[in-house]
């Protein structure tokens, strides 16, 4: 049996191609829901094994797909009608899953958040960020994009504490990441919020059940680490 995750994918174009790209490198199973013939067609050409094309209005459609609570659900559609109205319907359908959803605008943010979204991926936000980083930040830009390239076995790793993990009730300071060859880049300490720390704020953490470290290292050294310690 697969430990991968699954995303469902619902709706297929060029402008969601770069998801759908990154998700494939976290080795996710996809699973492509094509809302138009031509959608299909083009899913298949681009080698794509595991796709269906079915009607994205029908909620009895939908409940026919084999989700399970950990799944994702990713909402690709181009129209942003749609797109709202999909994962307003995703919610109501599959209320304990992750429901991700692409914007073009802040409004359509909104909107998405508001029906549901657990995430919500502006793309013109992601791009004028990465902009401003090549303008202004030239050579870490360049450091970044060669470290993370294709073609390279380092990476960041989100790992998330699980309940049987010897980790759980020790002091951050007290873990060696040396032994392992990885760096702890920060966490999200759930009793104190969710949001991102960087681990150079000064505060020591205690690690609970269901906190995330976020490590940076060699691939085959960050699946030691996790085999250790899940």
């Amino acid at each position: 049996m697969s430990n991968k995750q699954r995303a469902f994918l619902f709706g297929y174009s060029k402008r969601s191609k770069f998801l759908i790209e990154e998700l494939k490198k976290k080795s996710f199973l996809l699973s492509v829901i094509a809302s138009s013939k031509e959608a299909y067609n083009q899913a298949k050409e681009d080698g794509h094994i595991d796709i269906l094309q079915l009607d994205i209005t029908d909620d009895e459609a939908l409940e026919r797909l084999n989700v399970s609570e950990d799944d994702y659900l990713v909402s690709l559609l181009e129209d942003n009608h749609f797109n709202v109205f999909l994962t307003l319907s995703l919610h109501s359908l599959f209320p304990k899953n992750k429901i991700i959803a692409l914007s073009d605008s802040s409004h359509t943010t909104q909107k998405l958040k508001m029906a549901g979204a657990t995430k919500v991926i502006d793309i013109y936000q992601v791009s004028a960020n990465r902009i401003h980083n090549i303008l202004h930040k030239p050579l870490a830009t360049k450091v970044i994009e060669k470290l993370f390239s294709p073609d390279t076995t380092f990476s960041l790793r989100e790992i998330t504490i699980s309940s049987s993990s010897p980790l759980q009730n020790k002091m951050v300071d007290d873990i060696n990441f040396f032994k392992y060859g990885i760096i702890l880049i920060g966490m999200i300490d759930r009793q104190l919020s969710q949001q991102f720390i960087f681990i150079t704020s000064g505060l020591e953490h205690e690690l609970n059940y269901n906190d995330v470290m976020v490590c940076i290292g060699y691939d085959k050294d960050l699946d030691r680490f996790e085999a250790d310690n899940q």
